[in-house]
């Protein structure tokens, strides 16, 4: 009775002492000061209690902390001090207590295991030290299986069987699956599944269950490696007259048995049943629910799965496996035991010295946790004492601390199935007040409003706060003020006489400090003159006042707003410094307009409205939108229509044209209108179509050719019963995402396609071509299903059927579906290359089986690269190229090789999900092929009798060079070729000195290089022995002139030069920047015209000459005049112009003539002729344009012109230059033109006419186009 009354009292002490303890100091969170304060270690970031670390990476375990001044760390292992300066392995990181081992590096490596133990982390300064939880670290584990001897395994049909798995025990524990010797996942269903424990359960084996591939795999994903075992084969000997049975619970064995798990962890209950036919698992909890939203059901119903559980968990859990002949069960004791956790953490405590307080560790579990405390990391029983310091079982009580009661405390709550451990350090400071506020702040406030002046303060002890007003006033007390704990003052209803200076002063033991604040009171913003109610006419002009009254040490700001938003942004609106003008109003103008006045203090505002009306003139005949329809009713109802009638309201001058019915569905839509039909304007009744389950409204709206009518007031409610739905759901497809799924998607019904509540989808699935029965799901709100564990690329049948709470819909239409694609498994076999030619490979495979390709075919791709070159030459890029060949194809052409090199190609196949293996690469070689032109010739050095050639290798030989062929032949100058001699040249050779050569002769040469199989493209080049050494003459232009028109002038010069020479005319504008234009003159004429000029302009011209001999352009420059003014006179009736025009017929007869004669003899050789001179002494070329036989024409070689010629180089003679001169006819022309563009020039014989060039007609040519050429 006396022990009794002692307890009694001791707790009403310890009640009366927590009625005394102050309240622990707050810090503020002002960062200059945190920078200032001590505190003791705090530990921010750890690694977790469990550390499984990976074997082939670094350990890395994290210790951070922080603390005033920094702290240090230190740590231990298994209990005992680790001292990382012994091992060179191990190296903390900086400013940290973060440990590095190094266990992959080749000089200092070590092994994970070796590392393996119980690390704690210790975080200390000089007020404290924190503690980190215990670590374990375990080196992660993949062993190999043990090696058995495997029976071959033989099961009657219609028995069942266990295949064994017993994976090897790894760290953490492996993922197990079944798959066969193609990689391809074993399917599983009701009657074949996968235990928890890895073993392959078969509730009844049939005929097709037989093979040698059952084969189990354990992943350890930790260290990503897949271990496995030795194929197991199953033999299922037939028995047409298997008998049924009922079933009989395989796992677990017995009738009752019992199961722990931790609080918040999964509960995983197992239950696989034999018997025939295939047993069907369900599962139910004596005497309660299973909790809704937490309960999953796995492995076709055998696995019950129940996420983040609880003490309300614990209970019997029963599993019933049944099939047609009976059932079985099987009840499963659960019980929930809890790991400690927490009630209440403990916190910080920031005292000051004297002051009481207490750390409070509250946790809870199952069983109830130990409560244990330490004192920066000793066991609180032999730390050193702290006469302050009194622990009650999860209470530490501090009375009367001092600065050297600060310390890390550590509450550890433990029982049998884990621990929490929890830092708080208890802080003692003392420290003298300080004001955190910034000296002689202003505030401002409106007259009458409420004034907050701040006092922001730290302390310790905590300071007490008082407010003066003035320099010598006396301390603030009464009503009038309301002082808060944070130290701010605040003055509810200020007034002028609040305004001055206010002192705050905090003072404790340790000292007294003090700051200043300001305070004025402004006047109110006010609107002595609002805005008022308008009306205005179309086209006036209104104007709303807004006169304001304000402080006169603030700024205001005046903002106008039309109904609640900114001003239109128009002209029309005027805003002046007290008033808003708007011009011309419009309808659109009239609204409620709002008038603010704005400082940094307040803000006032007003509103009034603008009504627009129309001039008060005589009313026309006005059209307008139709009256809304009147008076809905609804008769003759039906499950699924109904009858609307209405009365139509006024047309308003315009015939209603028709009307629209919309409806609103109350149930699922309110507030929303859609549209349903609309019938002709003549009509007042509809029978409207309904569906099912909907809560109709409908509304009509007239149309006319003005617009709309506002909507008709709803007719009543009408509600049409539910039934089945018409529809399945559309766009049923499958795919897979992964290669173990099936994804099923469907486009979901319309809200009016469920016809009734309780929409839902049934989704079946069965694989192709299999025995297996459909498999269905039941899904509701979602439009897509994934099916799991399927095999990789099988076809699926799959379909979609809607249902309600009333029925399902029709059965709906099957669709195939493939599940998920995965990469092909194999490479094309049988690679072969065929080389065609030197540039073409042919290349064939054997197609890869379907079953490997895992996937829809795309196609087989071929990677091919040049490896080198077999001539020697190196590779300066060597590029990977790609070629695919769509489809099931089997060979393929791989085109634009090069020529005697060494490639290497691969083939792989291709699917949805990428690319197959690849073959081994084949090696292959295109043959020698011909080379391509050398890459230069140079003709150098020209004597009497002999010329230098020079030349380089082929850029492409395309095999070995074996020689080189020169092939060279006079041309004279009637454009006749010589006698074409042939040399064969050496492939060391790069120089050839060319002797007994004609003097003062051009000859052509043709040049190929040759390599095995035959000559390639030929280089030509033209060059001329010289003639008693003369030296070279160089192209001179001299006396060029101009006769100017208006729009166009005749330039003439004369040439001096080679014959090769081409020639050209540049013009511009004189005095311009801009570059002069060039003009190529054709043939060997010595005069050009100029056209397109502009009048009344000054143009500066020049001639030049270039060729092989260099460039050389005259340097006289002539400026043409302005554009003289012609006078309007009839030239034809002129006497001088019709007896030049008779002088010109008469010419050009003389010429016709003397052409007819010389036609008529032949000239100096025939055409067919001069085709076998020119062309190539291989190929003679056909004309392009009409397919006959022309001159040789080449635009690379420089031809032999006639001596005083002047065709241009490019050796052809365009019919339009030649349109408009004759030279062609005469030599020596040093024709001009009058100013009207009569020609004046003459012309002198020639002895021989030049041969055409070109495609030109054997026919004369006509007076009319000699005519052509004058003008």
């Amino acid at each position: 009775m006396e022990w009794s009354s002692s307890i009694s009292e001791s707790r009403l002490s310890l009640v009366l002492f927590f009625c005394q303890i102050i309240t622990a100091l707050d810090v503020p969170l002002d960062p200059k000061l945190l920078e200032e304060l001590p505190q003791p270690p705090t530990i921010t970031q750890q690694s977790p209690k469990d550390y499984i670390v990976d074997p082939r990476e670094n350990i890395v375990i994290q210790c951070e902390a922080k603390g005033k001044p920094p702290p240090s760390f230190s740590w231990t292992r298994n209990g005992t001090h680790f001292d990382i300066d012994k091992d060179v392995r191990v190296r903390m990181k900086p400013h940290s207590g973060t440990l590095i081992i190094n266990i992959i590096n080749d000089e200092n490596g070590g092994k994970a295991e070796t590392y393996e133990g119980v690390y704690q982390c210790t975080a200390r300064n000089e007020l404290g030290a924190a503690i980190s939880n215990n670590i374990v670290i375990r080196s992660s584990r993949s062993p190999l299986w043990t090696k058995e001897k495997l029976v071959p395994k033989t099961v009657v049909e219609g028995q069942y069987a266990i295949l064994p798995c017993r994976p090897p025990i790894g760290l953490p524990p492996p993922i197990i699956f079944w798959m066969d010797n193609s990689f391809q996942k074993l399917p599983q269903n009701n009657r074949v599944s996968q235990s928890l424990n890895g073993d392959l359960y078969f509730s009844n084996v049939k005929p097709e269950d037989s093979r040698d591939d059952y084969i189990c795999y354990a992943r350890f994903n930790h260290t990503q490696t897949i271990q496995q075992k030795q194929p197991i084969s199953l033999k299922v000997e037939p028995d047409r007259l298997s008998p049924e049975r009922r079933p009989t619970l395989l796992l677990p064995t017995g009738s009752t048995s019992s199961k722990t798990e931790l609080r918040g962890n999964t509960l995983l209950l197992e239950c696989i049943a034999e018997g025939l036919p295939t047993p069907l698992i369900r599962w139910i909890k004596e005497g309660g629910e299973l909790p809704a939203n937490r309960t999953f059901l796995d492995n076709f119903h055998k696995t019950l799965k129940i996420i983040d559980i609880s003490e309300a968990d614990s209970g019997k859990y029963k599993c019933i496996a049944s099939n047609l002949l009976g059932s079985a069960h099987h009840v499963i004791t659960v019980t929930v035991k809890a790991a400690p956790y927490w009630i209440r953490e403990p916190t910080n405590l920031v005292l000051s010295p004297g002051e009481s307080g207490s750390l409070i560790c509250r946790a809870n579990g199952k069983p109830k946790p130990s409560i244990s405390w330490l004192s920066n990391g000793v066991p609180i029983a032999i730390a050193p004492e702290d006469p302050s310091r009194n622990v009650d079982g999860d209470t530490i009580i501090f009375t009367d601390v001092q600065e050297r009661s600060s310390a890390v405390y550590q509450c550890n709550a433990s029982n049998e199935y884990g621990y929490l451990l929890a830092n708080a350090f208890v802080n003692v400071l003392a420290e003298p007040p300080r004001i955190l506020t910034p000296h002689n702040e202003l505030y401002q406030v409106i007259a009458n409003k409420p004034a907050l002046l701040d006092c922001a303060f730290f302390g310790s002890p905590v300071p007490e706060i008082e407010w003066f007003k003035g320099v010598k006033g006396s301390i603030l007390q009464g009503n009038q003020y309301v002082f808060h704990k944070n130290g701010t003052l605040e003055i509810p209803l200020a007034q002028k006489d609040s305004a001055g200076t206010y002192t705050c002063v905090a003072r404790n033991k340790l000292g007294k400090v003090q700051n200043e604040v300001q305070l004025e009171i402004k006047e109110p913003t006010m609107i002595i003159k609002q805005p008022e109610y308008k009306v205005v006419q179309r086209t006036g002009q209104v104007s709303f006042e807004c006169i304001i009254k304000h402080d006169a040490t603030l700024v205001p700001t005046v903002t106008w707003l039309k109904d609640g938003a900114e001003l239109p942004n128009d002209e029309r609106f005027f805003v002046g410094k007290h008033n808003l003008t708007i011009m011309n109003v419009t309808d659109k103008d009239g609204g409620t307009y709002t008038c603010i006045a704005n400082t940094t203090l307040d803000s006032v505002s007003a509103s009034a409205v603008l009504t627009v009306v129309a001039p008060p003139t005589a009313p026309p005949v006005v059209y307008d939108r139709p009256d809304p329809p009147f008076d809905l009713e609804l008769t003759d109802h039906q499950e699924r229509t109904v009858q609307l009638t209405w009365i139509p309201g006024n047309d308003n001058n315009s015939p209603i044209t028709k009307f629209v019915i919309e409806y609103e569905d109350a149930m699922r839509e309110p507030g929303i209108w859609n549209y349903l039909t609309e019938i002709s304007g003549i009509l007042t009744t509809v029978h409207l179509k309904l569906s099912p389950y909907v809560n109709y409204s409908f509304r009509v709206i007239a149309v006319n050719d003005i617009g709309n009518s506002q909507p008709s007031e709803a007719s009543e409610q009408y509600f049409t019963k539910a039934a089945k739905p018409d529809d399945n759901p559309t766009g049923v497809q499958g795919i897979g995402s992964e290669p173990d799924n099936l994804v099923i998607m469907w486009e979901p019904l319309k809200h009016f396609q469920s016809n009734g509540p309780g929409l839902q989808y049934k989704v079946s699935w069965r694989q192709k071509d299999g025995d297996d029965d459909w498999t269905s799901v039941t899904v509701a709100n979602v439009s897509k299903y994934i099916v799991s564990g399927t095999p990789t690329f099988a076809p699926y049948e799959i379909k979609v059927q809607a249902l309600n709470d009333l029925g399902p819909a029709p059965e709906p239409t099957t669709t195939i579906g493939h599940s998920g694609e995965d990469l092909p498994m194999v490479a094309p076999g049988n690679l072969q290359v065929q080389v065609v030619n030197s540039t073409l490979a042919k290349v064939q495979w054997d197609p890869v089986l379907l079953k490997y390709v895992r996937g829809h075919l795309q196609g087989y791709k071929i990677y091919y690269m040049k490896v080198e070159s077999l001539s020697g030459r190196i590779n300066q890029h060597v590029e990977k190229k790609a070629l695919s060949f769509p489809g099931n194809k089997t060979h393929g052409m791989l085109p634009g090789l090069e020529p005697y090199s060494t490639y290497k190609l691969n083939v792989r196949v291709v699917n949805g999900k990428g690319e197959g293996p690849a073959t081994p690469d084949e090696t292959f070689k295109t043959p020698e092929g011909v080379p391509s032109a050398p890459s230069f010739l140079k003709i150098t050095n020209p004597n009497l009798d002999s010329l230098t050639l020079e030349w380089g290798p082929p850029s492409h030989p395309n095999g070995v060079v074996v020689g080189y062929i020169l092939k060279f032949q006079p041309i004279n100058n009637t454009h006749e070729l010589g006698r074409l001699e042939e040399i064969s040249i050496p492939a060391n050779e790069t120089s050839l000195i060319l002797s007994n050569l004609n003097y003062s002769t051009r000859y052509k040469f043709y040049f190929y290089a040759q390599t095995s199989v035959g000559a390639g493209s030929q280089i030509t080049e033209e060059a001329v022995t010289i003639m008693d050494e003369v030296p070279p003459v160089y192209p001179g232009i001299k006396n060029v002139t101009a006769a100017a028109a208006e729009t166009y002038a005749n330039i003439s010069w004369e040439y001096e030069g080679p014959v090769h020479e081409n020639i050209y005319v540049e013009y511009g504008v004189a005095g311009s920047k801009e570059d002069l234009k060039k003009e190529n003159v054709n043939g060997s004429r010595n005069f050009f015209m100029l056209k397109g000029l502009t009048p009344g302009t000054s143009y500066k011209v020049r001639v030049g000459a270039e060729g092989l001999s260099g460039f050389r352009s005259s340097d006289a420059v002539f400026e043409t005049g302005p554009a003289k003014a012609s006078r309007q006179v009839d030239i034809a009736t002129q006497g001088w112009f019709i007896g030049l025009m008779c002088a010109v017929a008469l010419l050009i007869l003389i010429l016709l003539i003397v052409c007819f004669i010389r036609r008529n003899k032949g000239g100096k050789y025939p055409v067919k002729e001069k085709e076998d001179a020119h062309g190539d002494p291989e190929i003679q070329p056909m004309k392009e344009d009409d397919g006959t036989l022309g001159e040789y024409s080449d635009a690379d070689d420089h031809k032999p012109l006639k001596k005083g010629s002047r065709t241009p180089s490019d050796r052809t003679v365009k019919k339009e230059d030649s349109d408009d001169s004759l030279v062609d006819y005469g030599e020596g022309v040093n024709g001009q033109f009058n100013e009207d563009g009569s020609f004046i020039g003459q012309y002198s014989g020639k002895k021989e006419k030049e041969p055409a060039e070109g495609n030109e007609s054997s026919e004369a040519p006509s007076p009319v186009n000699a005519m052509n050429s004058f003008v």
